[in-house]
């Protein structure tokens, strides 16, 4: 065999192997690729009563996720940026994580004022962000007016709207019929998220039987609360219905120190937090707040075990955010597996089918035909709420009735007054 002969019978095995070759060393071939990990951006305020909880859900809903095998054989990574309640913080953080850590989409913040300044940024970087805990009728409003722009933005949490109807519903049920209360004083904090939702007050207030008398609106730095008690006192309401969230240790010590005689309800996302009664030195006796979910309290099969293994892992139970933030990982898991991807588009146009059953109810989104296209859909038989209530160090379940599991009690100083 001539010297030409030989050397081309050499070179036929190599490029017959060539494929097999380049399938092993690519890293962009089925097998490398599928073991790549989906990363997840966590920004929250983690040095926050509610924001701490936001990390810790997501990591948990991974870990147990990772355990099953993770997403089609792909394990979820987390990485968590500490936003310091600040939306340019946030901005920030997200840029890094998408630019640099290349994180397929963003779980982020309870702060609406955070949301609503990284939506834009969602938009212009293409890539899927879900909020476990701002309110604002403005997300999922700006999603419905401009689809096209800001379909990666999911509002995975109430409305300020629905949230206010959440206040009204257990308010007729428990404290017009039951407690006789005829009169209501808003009282909420100055930020986005509340606008909406003293305005949704003013409205449903009055259908539930309770007439506004009074509303107050003041700077979350506000330090002293006793001259906006004392203006509330003197409008002589039967409730104080509240809209805190960024706030809470300090208008709630002073309610009870200063042993305002009107029972407290409405929003306030601190009181959530396992560990509130410690923050107020038990100045949160009495006090009534709405909830996605309260740990024993069994909205689903899911709820309780989610609870139990969160206070195990973190030393305390789930904020209201984490309750919504573990949920988000779950059905966003769900949704990459049916898209088969985590491409933005796809997986935008599979969160919005979402029917997941979660820690918290039925979640589906509400369609971009609806005003608030995005947002988590209430109403029976989907998401609701439970009304709580501190009682001696723990949180009580006081409604709805199916999943009640305590009885309201007076506050000290209204009992004061009744007696």
């Amino acid at each position: 065999m001539s010297e030409p002969a030989r050397a081309a019978s050499r070179r036929v095995p190599i490029r017959r192997m060539l494929p097999a070759l380049l399938a092993t060393a690519s890293p962009l071939a089925g097998p490398a690729h599928a073991a790549d990990p989906i990363k997840i951006g966590v920004i929250a305020e983690a040095q926050s009563v509610a924001g701490a909880s936001i990390p810790q859900a997501v990591q948990l809903a991974a870990d147990e996720i990772n355990a099953q095998g993770g997403i089609d054989g792909r394990q979820i990574q987390v990485v968590t940026y500490d936003d310091k309640s600040s939306a340019s913080d946030a901005v920030r953080a997200f840029q890094r994580a998408v630019s640099e850590d290349k994180v397929n989409f963003v779980i982020a913040s309870y702060i609406s004022e955070v949301v609503l300044a990284l939506m834009p940024w969602a938009a212009r970087l293409k890539t899927p962000m879900i909020t476990p805990g701002a309110a604002s009728n403005e997300i999922s409003v700006a999603v419905h007016k401009d689809y096209a722009r800001n379909k990666y933005t999911f509002h995975g949490y109430l409305t300020s709207h629905a949230l206010a109807q959440a206040v009204c519903d257990s308010a007729k049920e428990v404290l017009v019929e039951k407690l006789k209360a005829k009169t209501a004083a808003i009282m909420s904090e100055d930020a986005a998220w509340t606008r909406p939702l003293d305005a949704a007050y003013q409205e449903c207030l009055p259908k539930s039987g309770l007439k506004v008398v009074e509303h107050v609106r003041f700077s979350p730095d506000t330090g002293d609360f006793t001259p906006i008690y004392n203006k509330i006192e003197a409008a002589k309401p039967d409730l104080i219905v509240t809209g805190i969230a960024h706030v809470g240790v300090q208008p709630t010590v002073q309610w009870q120190n200063q042993q305002v005689p009107i029972a407290m309800t409405g929003i306030s996302g601190q009181a959530t937090s396992s560990t509130f009664w410690a923050n107020t030195n038990g100045g949160t006796q009495g006090v009534l707040f709405d909830s996605v979910a309260l740990p024993g309290v069994a909205l689903t099969e899911k709820t309780i075990p989610f609870a139990e293994a969160f206070t195990k892992r973190f030393g305390g139970a789930p904020s209201y955010a984490g309750y919504m933030a573990y949920d988000a990982t779950y059905y966003t898991a769900e949704a990459i597996r049916r898209a088969g991807s985590t491409e933005a588009d796809k997986l935008v146009d599979a969160l919005e089918k979402t029917d997941y059953v979660g820690t918290v109810g039925h979640l589906k989104f509400y369609g971009k035909d609806d005003p608030f296209t995005h947002s988590i859909q209430y109403g029976p038989g989907l998401m609701t709420s439970v009304l709580g209530q501190w009682q001696n160090g723990k949180q009580v379940a006081i409604w709805p009735a199916a999943t009640a599991n305590g009885a309201m009690i007076l506050p000290p100083a209204v009992k004061a007054v009744v007696q």
